[in-house]
């Protein structure tokens, strides 16, 4: 990792209600992590010497929560608006005037290393440095619905955060700002102040979340892996009237043998999904052993694998299931297997499959002693 061009501190404001993307935002989950973790993240491996957080009161749990596990941030109460909150934040930071200090909105979480180094580089011989983009989209007026004319976008440009300054130079131009106006952000109180702020290149993929869809698209941005896992399980047969196979119960004058209701297809199938994450295996989550999963069913093994799936921001492509056996027939009831697996799995019914087949009569499971099942699940998981 390059290090920075020199030490700084970072300010990520999460103080927002964010209502218009349905409320609390910076606690919510992108791709298997909290949006207030992704820029502290990006931040502490950037080399920032102390970040803080600027959450709402009483969100300490929350915050906890969102950055167990993270080392080198603290917590700072909000305001009632951004700019008290970001004051509040370089209050909390203080001691330091000419260490830069990069100020960023927690609802941009796909921060780089490269933007946050430009940034600090592009300190000197300037009072700020703020990342923006070019507007590349035609502009037009609008009154009433109607368009009124058009705008030259030429010399115009999308600002974005982290935005960079010296601490005592945003914490003056802070104190000089009238308090009765509403700062469009940290750039705009240097200017006004009589500070000159650099433009450097900003990043199309540090999007602002700030309606419900902007989560869909921001999902789409993450780069991801898909994987494969294998699973495979067996049971011998015993007394019993009826089977459980792929989460269906089949009658038949026997049943299999085992510590839960030994529904091989589903042990196989959730060993598959814990093998694609490296997860273990069904006996690490489930020991048999532990007199609580006596005769369970065996479809709460597979939630639990699809949950921990989710939890790390991974998402199920598809499965696919094969019986080994001579008995019974699985024919007359696959259909019912894949629509019982698709409910379970929240997967489309195509993205589902249940097959059979016999070993010609040959080792245990041809001489009747048992029933096999193997499967396979892709999954896709962020990079």
């Amino acid at each position: 990792m390059t290090p920075p061009p020199v030490p700084f501190a970072a300010i990520v404001v999460a103080a927002g209600s964010g209502s218009r993307a349905g409320g609390g935002k910076q606690w919510r989950t992108l791709g298997g992590k909290p949006v207030v973790r992704w820029s502290v993240e990006a931040l502490l491996k950037a080399g920032a010497d102390e970040v803080v957080v600027v959450a709402p009161a009483a969100s300490e749990v929350e915050a906890e929560t969102a950055l167990a596990g993270l080392n080198g941030w603290r917590l700072a109460v909000g305001g009632e608006t951004r700019a008290v909150s970001v004051q509040n934040g370089l209050n909390a930071l203080g001691g330091h005037p000419d260490r830069p200090v990069l100020i960023h909105d927690a609802a941009r979480p796909f921060l780089d290393l490269a933007l946050i180094h430009r940034l600090v580089a592009a300190l000197v011989g300037a009072d700020g440095a703020l990342p923006a983009l070019p507007v590349a989209d035609s502009l037009r007026r609008a009154t009433d619905g109607w368009v009124s004319g058009g705008a030259d976008r030429e010399n115009l440009w999308r600002a974005q955060t982290p935005q960079a300054f010296r601490w005592r130079t945003i914490v003056d131009a802070y104190a000089a700002w009238p308090k009765d106006e509403a700062a469009t952000d940290e750039a705009a109180v240097v200017e006004r102040a009589g500070g000159r702020v650099r433009l450097v290149p900003g990043d199309p993929r540090l999007m602002k979340l700030t309606y419900p869809e902007d989560f869909a698209m921001a999902e789409a941005l993450i780069p991801r892996q898909v994987r494969v896992g294998q699973g495979f399980d067996a049971h011998r047969w015993g007394p019993g009237s009826s089977v459980w196979l792929c989460g269906v119960e089949i009658a038949h004058d026997q049943t299999l043998i085992g510590h839960s209701d030994a529904d091989a297809g589903l042990h196989a199938l959730t060993d598959a999904l814990l093998g694609a994450m490296g997860d273990g295996d069904i006996g690490d989550h489930f020991p048999p052993t532990d007199p609580q999963w006596k005769g369970a069913s065996s479809d709460q093994f597979l939630v639990h694998a699809v949950e921990r799936l989710t939890a790390r921001g991974g998402r199920l492509i598809n499965v696919d299931v094969t019986l080994i056996c001579e008995r019974p027939k699985v024919k007359p009831h696959r259909q019912a297997m894949r629509e019982r697996l698709a409910a379970i799995l929240s997967l489309p019914l195509d993205a589902v499959s249940v097959k059979a087949t016999t070993t010609e009569a040959m080792g245990f499971t041809g001489r009747g002693e048992g029933l096999a099942a193997q499967a396979l699940a892709t999954i896709e998981l962020p990079a």
